[in-house]
């Protein structure tokens, strides 16, 4: 059982944030492929912002913001009376802003493709931005959707320095497969190591054969 409990661990915070950011990432990306605004190179800069921050930097800042002086971390211990950082909620939440730009980036490429005339018709038939988004935008991007999921997904599996940094490595809670084979290296239990290793390595191999496919058929 502890050989797949942080295997486990990783699937289920994979899955938890694949699901969490394609809603909260379709709605961004939407917004920064169609929309002008004010800001809008301050905002896309700012979702990007983890893709070229250094892990433990951007672990360090979310440990400040989550712990209980920070805002995050007093909000989540008044609401439930428990602490955010070194939790399974914690590890998620760190999840969720470290694989936000590999949610938003692959479907606003998808919807920054769609035909103008669609979304014009679409308007001129009545329907106002909710809706087309729903019954235009969404059906005509679905492999920038599926892309960004399995991004998202293969992206959580392999976390390890903002994962280790919030959530340290508390077995049945926050010791996910990556943490798991960075100790069992350092504690020299190479044996421990590979076979968790041998796990990841096909599914990671199988989710970018699905990406490529993706990319083949959208093309």
């Amino acid at each position: 059982m502890s050989f797949w409990l942080p295997l486990y661990l990783s699937g289920k915070l994979a899955l938890l944030t694949t699901v969490i950011l394609v809603m909260i990432a379709a709605p961004l990306a939407y917004l920064l492929a169609f929309s002008r605004f004010r800001g809008k190179s301050l905002c896309d800069a700012l979702i990007n912002l983890p893709l070229v921050l250094p892990p433990t930097v951007l672990g360090f800042y979310l440990l400040v913001v989550m712990g209980p002086r920070g805002f995050v971390g007093r909000l989540w211990g008044w609401i439930t009376n428990s602490s955010l950082v070194f939790s399974f909620a914690g590890i998620l939440f760190a999840s969720l802003v470290y694989s936000l730009p590999f949610a938003v980036q692959p479907m606003k490429a998808a919807f920054a493709k769609i035909d103008k005339r669609l979304i014009e018709s679409a308007h001129v038939l009545g329907l106002s931005g909710v809706p087309t988004f729903f019954r235009v935008v969404l059906p005509n991007a679905v492999s920038g959707i599926a892309a960004s999921a399995i991004l998202v997904f293969v992206h959580t599996l392999g976390e390890f320095g903002v994962i280790l940094m919030v959530g340290g490595s508390i077995p049945g809670q926050t010791k996910v497969a990556s943490v798991a084979i960075y100790e069992a290296v350092e504690a020299l239990r190479y044996w421990e190591a590979g076979k968790i290793s041998l796990v990841l390595v096909p599914v990671c191999y199988a989710v970018l054969i699905m990406v490529n496919l993706l990319s083949e058929k959208k093309n």
